[in-house]
This record gives structure tokens, C-alpha cells and sequence, in this order.
């Protein structure tokens, strides 16, 4: 099974629950991680959180203020979703769909792998 909140982040997801303005609250704080003065300087890391449900987000992909508060936005939508919905959510339907893609492709993988070994073994005991 798949933990709910981190089935988050998947596109092409239509039917999430919507959020409004007055149930967010939102900060703005330096990010972590690699970047130097430019990093510990600027205060372009997003943190948004959904009163609600009490669930919370910190964005720091990109170093414009802008793109970050709209992924961060694109984030929280979809992981209030699925706090909400649950096993009903798109996001959670598309991740275990793409699991299963996953788990068929190194299926199909593995049998080639096993029919390459024995087609090997078949060559050399021709061979002798």
C-alpha cells in the first residue's frame, strides 16, 4: 500500500478538492540545502499551510518567489485531497496505477533476463 501523502505530486490530476485564499496561511523563509549567499540571503522558500487540515508544504524548487508559491499551491491542493478522499483521490488512483506499470515493466524485464540465460546455456551446450 502507498502511503496517502506521499502519493502527492502527480499531474493530470482533475478532480481535486478546491482551496481557498482564507484557509492558507503562508510564509515566506531561506531555503536549505546547496546555494551559498545566494540561498542565505534571499527568503524565496515558500512554506503554505492548510489550516483545515492542519497539513503543510515548504517549497523551495525553483529561486523566484512566484513559481515556488504556485507549486507549493499545486502540492498542498493534492495532498488535501487525498487527506479528504483518501484510496478515492485521482492522485492516489494515478499512483497506484503508475506502480503497477512499474512492477509489470520489471516483470517483463526479469522474464527476458531468464530467457537470455537459458538461450546462453542452449548455445554452449550446442557448442559442445
Amino acid at each position: 500500500s502507498v502511503p496517502l501523502l506521499q502519493a502527492a505530486r502527480k499531474r493530470n490530476s482533475l478532480n481535486l478538492i478546491e482551496l481557498r485564499e482564507t484557509e492558507l496561511e503562508e510564509q515566506f523563509v531561506r531555503g536549505d540545502g546547496p546555494g551559498g549567499q545566494a540561498t542565505n540571503k534571499t527568503n524565496n522558500c515558500v512554506v503554505l499551510k492548510h489550516i483545515p487540515s492542519g497539513i503543510v508544504v515548504k517549497c523551495h524548487q525553483t529561486r523566484s518567489v512566484e513559481k515556488n508559491r504556485k507549486i507549493a499551491r499545486e502540492i498542498l491542493q493534492e495532498k488535501v485531497d487525498l487527506f479528504y478522499k483518501g484510496e478515492d483521490s485521482d492522485v492516489f488512483k494515478e499512483k497506484k496505477a503508475s506502480e503497477k506499470q512499474k512492477q509489470e515493466k520489471k516483470r517483463r524485464a526479469k522474464e527476458n533476463l531468464e530467457r537470455k540465460k537459458l538461450l546462453k546455456e542452449m548455445q554452449q551446450l550446442d557448442k559442445e
